[in-house]
C-alpha cells in the first residue's frame, strides 16, 4: 500500500505550528451540517412517537437538552488550538497515559453506534423510498464515508462546506411551507405532557450534541495556537446547536402531523408536497450529509482506536495504520448495522447510553482544563507513561468509574431498564447523567485541590523547547 500525499499524515500526533493551516470561520459551518441530517429529524420523531408529547412539548425540550449539551461540547473546542492534538490524547492528563483506555472504550462505542444507527437509517428510508436493496446501501455507505475518512480532516471540512450550501436553501423551502401550512399531512397533533416524556425528550437532545464533546478537538487542532479561546467556543455552540435547533421541530412535526417514524420518507413524502420533486433532492442530499457525518465518525473512532493501541503500546500513526483501522471499523459498524432494523429504538437507546457513559468523562476534562490546570499542560509529557501524568491517575479513574455506578439507580432505558430510585420516587424521570456530571466533575475538583500548576511548570517550559527544536512531540 503506497502513502498517497492526499491523505493526511497526522492523526494522534501533534501539529506543529507551521502546519495549522484551519480557519475559524469553517468551524460553525461545519458542526452545523454535522448535525444538518436525517439523524437530527429523527430525534424529533421520537417526541411524538416515543415519548408522547406533542410537537411544541418535543420542540421545547428537545431544544432545551440541544442547548445545555452544546454548551459542554462547545468549551472542548478551545482545547484543540491549544494543544494541537485530538480530543483524547489530551485526556491522558486527567486519566493517565494508560488510564485513559477506560475513557476510550466509551468514546470508542460512541463512534461506531452512531454509524450503526446512521446505516439502519440510510437503509431502511432509502428502501422504502426507492426501493434500493437494504445490502446495497449498507454496503454503499459503509465504502464512501469510511474513503472520506480516510483522506481525513480537509476533505470532512470540503465535503460539508459544499454541502452546506448546496441543502441550505431547499431545507428553507421545506421549512417555510410546513410553517405556513403546505407540508402536507392531516394528521392531529395528538400528544400530552408527562415529565418522563418530556425530561427523556430533553435528555435525547443533551446527549445528541454531548456526545460530539470528544470529537471537537479533532477539528479544531489545525487552528492557529493564538486563536481566542471564546471565538472557537461561540464558533462552534452556534454552528452545532442552530440545525438541530431548526430540525428537531420539523422532525416532531413530521412525526406528528404525517405519522410516520421514519426521517427519510417523511423529508421525501413532505418534500414532494411542497414541490413535485423537491422531496427526492432532499432526501439524496441528506444522505449525503449523513455519509459526510458517518466518515467524521469513522475519523475520531480511528483516532481512538490509535490512541488506545499507542497507551498500551507506542504505535507509529503512518497513513498505513490509520487506513487500516478505519476499514476494520467500517466492517464492524456494517455488520451490526446490517443485523439492526429498528432506527427508532437504535437512535433513542444508542444516544442514552452515550450520555452515560460520557457524561462523567466530559464533567472531568472540562474541570482540569478550566479549573485546575487552565489549560496549561506539557504536550511532550502525554506521549510517555514516564511524564508528569504518569501510566495510571487513580483520582481521575476513580472519579471516573464513580459518575458511572452513581447512574444506575438513576437510569431509564425505555422499558429495558429503569433504576429502582427513577422507578420508586421520580416516577420514571431519568436525571442520571446530571448526577454522574456532579459528582464526577465536584469529586474530580476536591480531590486535585492540592495540585501546584506551579509543580508543573519546569515540565511545559521543556515540553515547549522540545517541540520547538525537534517539531515532534516524541
Amino acid at each position: 500500500m503506497t502513502e498517497s500525499s492526499a491523505i493526511e499524515k497526522r492523526s494522534i500526533d501533534w501539529v506543529p505550528d507551521t502546519e495549522r493551516h484551519g480557519k475559524l470561520w469553517t468551524q460553525g459551518p461545519f458542526w452545523f451540517m454535522g448535525n444538518f441530517q436525517p439523524f437530527t429529524v429523527g430525534i424529533g420523531l421520537l417526541g411524538p412517537t416515543a415519548f408522547g408529547l406533542t410537537v411544541g412539548q418535543t420542540a421545547l425540550a428537545g431544544v432545551l437538552g440541544i442547548l445545555l449539551g452544546t454548551g459542554f461540547m462547545a468549551f472542548h473546542a478551545s482545547q484543540g488550538p491549544n494543544f494541537g492534538l485530538p480530543q483524547m490524547i489530551q485526556s491522558r492528563a486527567q486519566f493517565g497515559y494508560r488510564g485513559v483506555i477506560l475513557a476510550l472504550v466509551a468514546t470508542a462505542f460512541t463512534f461506531v453506534m452512531f454509524n450503526v444507527v446512521d446505516v439502519v437509517i440510510l437503509k431502511r428510508g432509502l428502501s422504502g423510498i426507492f426501493g434500493w436493496d437494504p445490502a446495497v446501501v449498507a454496503i454503499g455507505c459503509t465504502v464512501l464515508a469510511a474513503v472520506i475518512a480516510i483522506y481525513g480532516h480537509d476533505w470532512l471540512h470540503r465535503a460539508f462546506q459544499i454541502l452546506f450550501w448546496a441543502s441550505l436553501p431547499l431545507w428553507l423551502v421545506l421549512t417555510v411551507a410546513i410553517a405556513t401550512g403546505n407540508g402536507g399531512g392531516g394528521g392531529g397533533d395528538a400528544g400530552a405532557f408527562t415529565w418522563a416524556g418530556f425530561l427523556g425528550m430533553f435528555a435525547v437532545g443533551a446527549s445528541y450534541n454531548l456526545t460530539y464533546a470528544p470529537y471537537v478537538s479533532d477539528y479544531s487542532r489545525y487552528l492557529p495556537r493564538d486563536t481566542k479561546p471564546a471565538s472557537i467556543v461561540v464558533s462552534v455552540f452556534v454552528g452545532a446547536s442552530a440545525s438541530p435547533i431548526w430540525l428537531i421541530p420539523v422532525g416532531a412535526w413530521l412525526g406528528a402531523k404525517l405519522g410516520v417514524s421514519d426521517a427519510l420518507a417523511g423529508i421525501y413524502a413532505s418534500g414532494n408536497h411542497v414541490v413535485a420533486g423537491l422531496g427526492g433532492v432532499l432526501t439524496v442530499l441528506s444522505v449525503l450529509v449523513l455519509v459526510v457525518t458517518m466518515g467524521l465518525n469513522a475519523y475520531s473512532g480511528m483516532l481512538t482506536v490509535v490512541t488506545a493501541a499507542d497507551s498500551l503500546r507506542p504505535v507509529n500513526p503512518t497513513r498505513r495504520l490509520r487506513v487500516v483501522v478505519i476499514l476494520v471499523l467500517a466492517v464492524v459498524w456494517w455488520i451490526l448495522g446490517s443485523v439492526l432494523e429498528n432506527a427508532s429504538a437504535a437512535l433513542s437507546d444508542s444516544l442514552l447510553v452515550m450520555l452515560y457513559l460520557l457524561a462523567p468523562w466530559t464533567a472531568i476534562n472540562l474541570t482540569d482544563y478550566f479549573f485546575v490546570r487552565r489549560g496549561h499542560y506539557a504536550i511532550t509529557d502525554l506521549f510517555t507513561p514516564k511524564g508528569i501524568y504518569g501510566a495510571w491517575n487513580g483520582k481521575g479513574i476513580l472519579c471516573l468509574l464513580l459518575g458511572v455506578l452513581v447512574e444506575i439507580p438513576f437510569v431509564v432505558v425505555g422499558t429495558d431498564y429503569v433504576g429502582f430510585l427513577a422507578e420508586d420516587y421520580l416516577h420514571g424521570v431519568d436525571i442520571s447523567w446530571i448526577i454522574s456530571m456532579a459528582v464526577a466533575g465536584g469529586l474530580y475538583f476536591l480531590l486535585t485541590r492540592g495540585l501546584d500548576p506551579g509543580s508543573e511548570a519546569d515540565a511545559i517550559q521543556e515540553s515547549e523547547r522540545l517541540l520547538t527544536d525537534t517539531g515532534v512531540a516524541r
